[in-house]
């Protein structure tokens, strides 16, 4: 059940924070109305209240947020990342959907209603299919049934989540998918494929991943990257599967394993590299107030 909203009386130093996601299963065939699994993760987005007035963002872009700008009147708004990766370099992204956590919170600002943020966050990326934005309202880990705009709340799963080195742009890879001819039979598979994973994670994500990659292939979209292929095999090798979480390309990947020893071996082979990065992380709630900390 999404979290209800009402009308709030904003205070100087209030904090409001959204969670980020990885996407565990249905990437790309969601576009299509095919089921997805997500998880939300404590590495988001936040905002706090302070003095002043006007916008604070990392990077000058309030695209996503321009809907808070009556609030914005009356107060500074300072959007920041939420537990932020340090390892991970200055300009380089791990691709938790920090767009749709800014949106969720411009919109919690607001007193908006929550599908308000999936349209606005369409409206101003040029598509998608509000599986971010969904993690950052409810959190938790669910399965995402767009067409009827359906949400079931799943018991976690706790994937190791490595950064591949690289830095992704979605989309692109999106707009190549919608003009991809053969979706059917792929979006059949992704349906089947992320029951599978439900009911197996790892021979699901092995069947995610290959159906993935196959697509890629037909589509020319540029899924696979030679260190996706190199955290993929380094997973099978340890007895698990790995997948990218969302778009592929870069950012990161989700790894599972059936026993502690081999994603212990995994985790081994990931902090001995100079360039891929574990992701700590918790599985977080959905958009939440943190009052005045002084």
């Amino acid at each position: 059940m999404e979290p209800t909203s009402s009308k709030q009386n904003w205070r100087l130093g209030d904090i409001i924070r959204a969670p980020g996601k990885v996407v565990l299963a249905g990437e790309y065939a969601v576009l299509d109305g095919a089921p997805a699994v997500v998880l939300a993760i404590n590495r988001g987005v936040e905002c706090e209240i302070a003095k002043g007035s006007g916008f604070v963002t990392p990077m000058n872009d309030t695209r996503f947020i321009e809907h808070a700008r009556p609030l914005a009147q009356k107060w500074k708004l300072i959007f920041r990342e939420w537990n932020a990766v340090s390892s991970i370099p200055a300009g380089k992204k791990p691709g938790f959907g920090g767009s749709g956590s800014a949106c969720v919170i411009a919109t919690r600002l607001m007193d908006m209603p929550w599908k308000s943020a999936i349209q606005i966050h369409r409206q101003v990326q040029g598509g998608g299919s509000g599986i971010d934005v969904k993690a950052s309202i409810l959190g938790g880990m669910f399965i995402w049934e767009p067409v009827e705009e359906r949400t079931q709340a799943l018991a976690p799963y706790h994937p190791v989540v490595v950064w591949t080195g690289e830095s992704a742009k979605t989309g692109p890879r999106i707009q190549r998918y919608l003009h991809y001819e053969n979706r059917e039979w792929f979006v059949r598979n992704s349906i089947r494929f992320t029951q599978l994973f439900l009911e197996d994670p790892i021979k699901g994500t092995q069947a995610l991943y290959k159906n993935l990659a196959m697509m890629s292939r037909e589509s020319e979209i540029p899924y696979l990257t030679p260190n996706i292929e190199i955290l993929a095999q380094w997973a099978n090798d340890c007895g698990g599967a790995a997948k990218p979480s969302g778009a592929g390309g870069g950012d990161c990947v989700v790894a599972f394993f059936d026993k502690p020893e081999q994603q212990r071996f995994f985790i081994e082979k990931i902090d001995a590299h100079p360039i891929f990065s574990r992701i700590d992380y918790e599985v977080s709630e959905g958009i939440h107030v943190v009052k005045n900390r002084g």
